[in-house]
């Protein structure tokens, strides 16, 4: 199979993850597992279960993102004319703070974005909230569309505690690959090429910041930001495998080693440096990027989603990078993986027309709106033309760095706190509040505490 269709592929075999052999609908018991319908009970005639309303909470609200899942409710109330959509659409943040809650409550959503976490679907799936999707992948044929690689970063065994194997509880549409998007014209401006190696990077930054430029620019007032540019800077010393390890809360890793303290010695570097905008901790993410797309920094180290907003305000000024390969010769190492994927809940009052709906934007015409919106398709990328220049740049990338074997975890899918001790440990790191070996300290107790379980 074409490794840049299978796209996830190097994230999970590479951590050593398989399906487990969990009976698909099995059913809830005193531990409250996430159960589906018993298997044969799956009805996926959409047109024939009368008139239903769904609630589906999503957090698409950036442009190309927004777009995406306009045209698809639109194109499926009109294959679908007895389903009503009813959409709640909420930034990130406001989706995670309000999820949790939501799920508890007599009027919960049908369909929502689940964060593959496991402090949000982990913690779902452990409490029974979410419903148990393998008779619909059986039905529907997702678990044939979507390889092994994709479904296990939406799995959990179904009490939560195992992540990467066992039930899919999710179906993500979009991939996500983090790089380094640079503005090329303030490049050339400045004399530099794009950086090939880590030395032409460091380079880069110090000429911008001699010739007065914002070498790199970040918005870390919701403090998950800082963690994508610590793990693009961790690949740079740290290898793939442990990387993976940390990610997926596997034991036998270690936060307290030599690679990881050279990568927060040198995110701290930056901060003495200069090399990130002024005031860079207080400033919400959406502000920092938006100012980067009119005209601010030369480098931002962000995700793909991103790429139809920096592009539509940029045109052909911007374009995207993988990181530099850790060695001469070898290949990139940079976080990604899987959008946040759809979620049924256990309280959807009509679960054959969520798991309908759940399939129609997810389908192949689905990834081919994604693209045409100037998202990244998680599956079948390579049949999918880039709108422009940025997408085609992002596409390629998200295809190598698959195919070489390089696509490692968020950091934050590690324990069901790590998020919160990631975030607030990063800040602290960057205001020089504590020190790397202190920070790196902080991490390992969190990650420790919870594989020695």
């Amino acid at each position: 199979m074409n490794r840049t269709r299978t796209t996830l592929v190097a994230l999970i075999a590479g951590a050593g993850l398989a399906l487990g052999a969990c009976a698909p609908g099995s059913s809830n018991d005193s531990s409250g597992e996430s159960s589906g319908p018993a298997p044969g009970a799956v009805k996926t005639d959409a047109a024939s279960l009368g008139d239903v309303t769904l609630t589906v909470w999503d957090q698409e609200v950036r442009g190309g993102q927004e777009k995406q899942m306009a045209t698809l409710n639109a194109d499926f109330q009109k294959k679908y004319p007895n389903i009503t959509i009813k959409r709640v659409s909420r930034s990130f943040d406001d989706l995670v703070k309000t999820l949790r809650l939501a799920l508890t409550g007599a009027d919960a959503p049908d369909v929502v974005q689940a964060n593959n976490t496991r402090s949000q679907m982990g913690e779902f799936v452990k409490a029974g909230q979410l419903v148990n999707l393998d008779p619909y992948a059986a039905a529907y044929g997702w678990d044939k569309r979507y390889p092994q690689s994709v479904r296990n970063v939406a799995s959990y065994s179904p009490d939560g505690k195992t992540f990467g194997s066992g039930s899919l509880f999710g179906m993500p549409q979009v991939g996500e690959v983090v790089g380094i998007f640079y503005n090329d014209a303030k490049l050339k401006t400045l004399g530099l090429t794009p950086p090939k190696t880590w030395a032409e990077f460091d380079a880069a930054l110090a000429t911008a910041k001699t010739k007065g430029e914002v070498p790199l620019v970040l918005g870390n007032l919701e403090k998950w930001p800082a963690g994508h540019v610590f793990g693009v800077v961790q690949g740079r010393f740290t290898k793939a495998d442990e990387i993976r390890k940390l990610g997926f809360g596997q034991p036998g890793a270690s936060w307290v080693t030599p690679e990881n303290t050279k990568a927060a010695t040198t995110l701290v570097s930056y901060v003495d440096k200069g090399y990130f905008n002024a005031g860079f901790n207080g400033q919400d993410y959406d502000p920092a990027w938006q100012n980067f797309s009119k005209g601010q920094g030369l480098f931002l180290i962000a995700g793909s989603w991103l790429q139809a907003d920096l592009s539509a305000a940029m045109k052909t000024d911007v374009k995207f990078m993988l990181p530099p390969a850790p060695e001469a010769g070898g290949s990139p190492v940079t976080t990604g993986g899987s959008g946040l994927p759809f979620a049924i809940t256990q309280k959807a009052k009509n679960k054959d027309a969520a798991a309908a709906y759940v399939n129609f934007i997810t389908s192949p015409e689905a990834m081919k709106v994604l693209a045409d919106n100037g998202n990244l398709p998680v599956v079948e990328t390579a049949a999918q033309k880039a709108p422009d220049a940025l997408g085609t740049d992002v596409f390629t990338a998200f295809g190598a760095v698959s195919e070489d074997d390089g696509l490692v975890p968020y950091l934050d899918w590690a324990t069901p706190t790590m998020g919160d001790t990631l975030g607030a440990t990063l800040q602290d790191l960057l205001a020089k509040k504590v020190t790397p070996d202190k920070a790196l300290e902080t991490l390992q107790k969190d990650y420790g505490d919870f594989t020695a379980q």
